[in-house]
This record gives C-alpha cells, structure tokens and sequence, in this order.
C-alpha cells in the first residue's frame, strides 16, 4: 500500500528519488481518496471560502496554516489554494499534528487543509469551522460542507490517496486476482462504513485507471510544486 507523496509527489519533491514508481510498481487498484478539509479558527471573521479569500488578500501572510511538513497532502493543498485565488499565507510545519491543535485553539495557527481525522473533535467542539472540501464531491462525512467549487473555487481539487500496487512484473493474473478481492472488499457495508468514517471515500477503479491517476498526479503535483518553489530534497 502506497500513498500520493510515494506515488506522485516525491518525484518531484526530491533530488534523486532512487525509485520510479511508473516503472518498478504494478498497480492493482486505487483504493481511498480522502479530500482536504479547509478549516478556520471559530473566533476569525470567514463564515466562507470566498470570505476566507477576501480576508486573507486583505491580511496577506498573516493567517498561518499547519501541516504535517513540507510536500505533505496539507502543504500541497495549501499552497495550491494560494496559486488559484492569489491569497498569501504563512506555512507552519509540524513534526506532529498533535501539536497543531493546541496551537490552532489559541489562534496562532488558525487556520488548516487537514485530513478529517486531525480536525474532527474541532469540528465537533465548534472550535473550528469547515468552510469547504477539496474533492470534487462532498465527503460522506460532512454532507452539510460545500465543494470548493460550490463554495466559489473553481477547479480546486486535492487531497491524499491509497493505492494497492505489487511489484513490477507481476503475472496478470495474479494483479487480476488481488484486483478482484479488493472490488469485493469495498462492498462490505461496514469496510465502506469504517472509511467514511475517517474522512476516506472508497474507490476501486482498477490496475489501468491507477496507472492514469498515478500519471496524471505526477503531472499536476509536480506543477504545484515547481511553481510555488519548493526545493527539492
């Protein structure tokens, strides 16, 4: 099992990344896709993406947003959501996400593009609010929380990803077997029910559709990245 930095991201996030997943990776199926939630400080002024916009072009760099480092699914969201409206914001890493929160509650990071899971009980204590997610759907989990698009932001999807993949080479039909019992997995209403639960829609596209989304990512990830700057690794 693999994640979108491995899979896509790293490519272009480091120097010399002594693996090429495209070539030494036989993808089985994507698997979970799980959207960036855009959330702010309670106490701040945007009750909306598109007042979060405006308040953050009228305060550039003074809202700080944390994720759990450089390239991760959170930075990357960020910094595309700063390509796209022009908003400038400051980016606070963290080695863990357990010390955003306490951060984020006193408002010196009030803002995030987290997971669902690092943000759900300042959800569910109203200490934080969700203005909006990035997939191209609303989540499962929070049906009450607009789309980027719906919220104003056009074209505005991403977030993390999990794919089953074996090593290259593998016979067909063994990548067809493992294919098979992943599709019958994710009808069992409590497998589906678990994901949802944290943040994670489930998918089972199949080895050719990973194999496009992983090229695809690749592409669009490493134009984040190369535009906003990021050194590589």
């Amino acid at each position: 099992m693999s994640t979108s930095g491995p899979l896509a991201a790293n490519k272009t996030l480091f120097k010399t990344l002594g693996y090429d997943p495209a070539k030494e990776l036989a993808p089985i199926s994507l698997f979970a896709i799980l959207p960036n939630v855009i959330v702010i400080n309670s106490k701040l002024p945007p009750k909306t993406l598109t007042e979060l916009v405006a308040y953050a072009k009228a305060n550039p760099k003074q809202l700080n947003y944390g994720t759990v480092g450089v390239g991760s699914s959170q930075h990357l969201a960020a910094v595309y959501f700063e390509q796209l409206t022009g908003a400038q914001l400051t980016h606070v890493p963290y080695r863990n996400i357990a010390q955003y929160t306490p951060d984020f509650l006193a408002g010196q990071v009030p803002l995030g593009f987290q997971l669902l899971p690092n943000v759900l009980n300042l959800l569910k204590s109203g200490d934080a609010r969700a203005l909006a997610v990035t997939s191209d759907k609303r989540m499962t989990a929070l049906p009450d929380v607009p789309t980027a698009a719906e919220a104003g932001v056009k074209n505005y999807e991403t977030g993390a990803w999990l794919a089953l993949l074996a090593p290259a080479g593998t016979p067909k039909p063994i990548i067809d077997t493992l294919y098979k019992a992943l599709a019958e997995a994710m009808k069992d209403p409590a497998l589906k029910s678990r994901f949802t639960e944290q943040g994670a829609e489930p998918t089972a596209g199949g080895p050719e559709a990973l194999a496009k989304f992983m090229a695809s990512e690749t592409v669009k990830l490493g134009e984040i990245i190369t535009k906003a700057g990021i050194p590589p690794m």
